[in-house]
Protein backbone atom coordinates (compact mmCIF):
# COMPACT_ATOMS: atom_id res chain seq x y z
CA UNK A 1 0.00 0.00 0.00
CA UNK A 2 1.08 3.50 -0.90
CA UNK A 3 2.52 5.25 1.99
CA UNK A 4 1.01 8.52 0.86
CA UNK A 5 -2.34 6.61 0.88
CA UNK A 6 -1.86 5.83 4.58
CA UNK A 7 -0.32 9.20 5.21
CA UNK A 8 -3.25 10.46 4.11
CA UNK A 9 -5.91 8.48 5.72
CA UNK A 10 -4.06 9.30 9.06
CA UNK A 11 -3.99 13.00 8.58
CA UNK A 12 -7.69 12.69 7.82
CA UNK A 13 -8.80 10.05 11.07
CA UNK A 14 -6.37 13.32 12.80
CA UNK A 15 -8.20 16.20 12.28
CA UNK A 16 -11.65 14.01 12.67
CA UNK A 17 -11.19 12.94 15.81
CA UNK A 18 -9.42 16.39 17.10
CA UNK A 19 -13.11 17.86 15.64
CA UNK A 20 -15.06 15.45 17.37
CA UNK A 21 -12.72 15.99 21.02
CA UNK A 22 -13.86 19.49 20.44
CA UNK A 23 -17.29 18.76 21.56
CA UNK A 24 -16.30 16.10 24.09
CA UNK A 25 -14.27 18.07 25.95
CA UNK A 26 -16.87 20.58 26.99
CA UNK A 27 -17.91 17.57 29.36
CA UNK A 28 -16.27 18.22 32.70
CA UNK A 29 -14.12 15.70 33.70
CA UNK A 30 -12.69 14.53 30.53
CA UNK A 31 -10.10 17.19 29.29
CA UNK A 32 -7.62 14.79 30.28
CA UNK A 33 -9.14 11.52 28.35
CA UNK A 34 -9.76 13.66 25.43
CA UNK A 35 -6.02 15.48 25.44
CA UNK A 36 -4.70 11.72 25.39
CA UNK A 37 -6.84 11.03 22.22
CA UNK A 38 -5.70 13.96 20.23
CA UNK A 39 -2.20 13.15 20.71
CA UNK A 40 -1.96 9.51 20.29
CA UNK A 41 -4.12 10.18 16.95
CA UNK A 42 -2.47 13.29 15.64
CA UNK A 43 0.95 11.32 16.40
CA UNK A 44 -0.05 8.48 14.20
CA UNK A 45 0.41 10.62 10.95
CA UNK A 46 3.13 12.25 12.54
CA UNK A 47 5.07 9.16 12.29
CA UNK A 48 4.12 8.20 8.93
CA UNK A 49 5.39 11.54 7.79
CA UNK A 50 8.65 11.43 9.79
CA UNK A 51 8.93 7.96 8.38
CA UNK A 52 9.37 9.17 4.23
CA UNK A 53 12.82 11.14 5.61
CA UNK A 54 14.04 7.76 7.51
CA UNK A 55 17.70 7.16 7.25
CA UNK A 56 17.82 3.96 6.70
CA UNK A 57 15.54 0.63 6.95
CA UNK A 58 15.80 0.46 10.50
CA UNK A 59 14.92 4.23 11.33
CA UNK A 60 12.18 3.79 8.53
CA UNK A 61 10.86 0.58 10.70
CA UNK A 62 10.62 1.89 14.43
CA UNK A 63 9.15 5.32 13.09
CA UNK A 64 6.65 2.36 11.61
CA UNK A 65 6.47 0.79 14.94
CA UNK A 66 5.69 4.08 16.89
CA UNK A 67 2.85 5.25 14.42
CA UNK A 68 1.58 1.15 15.40
CA UNK A 69 1.79 2.01 18.88
CA UNK A 70 0.41 5.21 18.83
CA UNK A 71 -2.54 3.73 16.95
CA UNK A 72 -3.19 0.81 19.71
CA UNK A 73 -2.57 3.55 22.70
CA UNK A 74 -5.66 5.62 20.41
CA UNK A 75 -8.65 2.39 20.02
CA UNK A 76 -7.75 2.26 24.42
CA UNK A 77 -9.07 5.82 24.20
CA UNK A 78 -11.49 5.37 22.04
CA UNK A 79 -12.54 2.70 23.96
CA UNK A 80 -12.40 4.40 27.66
CA UNK A 81 -14.24 7.21 25.96
CA UNK A 82 -16.73 5.16 24.53
CA UNK A 83 -17.13 2.95 27.78
CA UNK A 84 -17.50 6.04 29.66
CA UNK A 85 -20.49 7.54 27.48
CA UNK A 86 -18.74 10.39 26.55
CA UNK A 87 -18.31 9.50 23.16
CA UNK A 88 -21.80 8.38 21.11
CA UNK A 89 -21.56 4.80 19.83
CA UNK A 90 -22.14 5.87 16.34
CA UNK A 91 -18.62 8.12 16.41
CA UNK A 92 -16.86 5.26 18.46
CA UNK A 93 -17.83 2.53 15.68
CA UNK A 94 -16.88 4.98 12.90
CA UNK A 95 -13.39 6.19 14.57
CA UNK A 96 -12.66 2.32 15.76
CA UNK A 97 -13.13 0.81 12.45
CA UNK A 98 -10.74 4.00 10.80
CA UNK A 99 -8.00 3.66 13.29
CA UNK A 100 -8.31 -0.31 12.84
CA UNK A 101 -8.07 0.39 9.21
CA UNK A 102 -4.66 2.24 9.13
CA UNK A 103 -3.57 0.12 11.92
CA UNK A 104 -3.48 -2.88 9.27
CA UNK A 105 -2.16 -0.61 7.03
CA UNK A 106 0.58 0.03 9.70
CA UNK A 107 1.31 -3.96 10.56
CA UNK A 108 1.24 -4.37 6.47
CA UNK A 109 4.08 -2.09 5.93
CA UNK A 110 6.22 -2.54 8.67
CA UNK A 111 5.61 -7.13 7.88
CA UNK A 112 6.85 -6.05 4.10
CA UNK A 113 9.77 -3.77 4.92
CA UNK A 114 11.45 -6.70 6.98
CA UNK A 115 10.63 -8.86 4.83
CA UNK A 116 12.40 -7.39 1.72
CA UNK A 117 15.26 -6.31 4.25
CA UNK A 118 15.85 -10.16 5.08
CA UNK A 119 15.99 -11.01 1.02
Amino acid sequence: MSESIMLNKSKDFAVETVRICRDIKNNKGVAVLVNQLIRSSTSIGANIHESKYAHSTADFVSKMQIALKECYETEYWLEILFRTECMDEKVFRHLSSECGSIRRMLISSINTVKANKSK
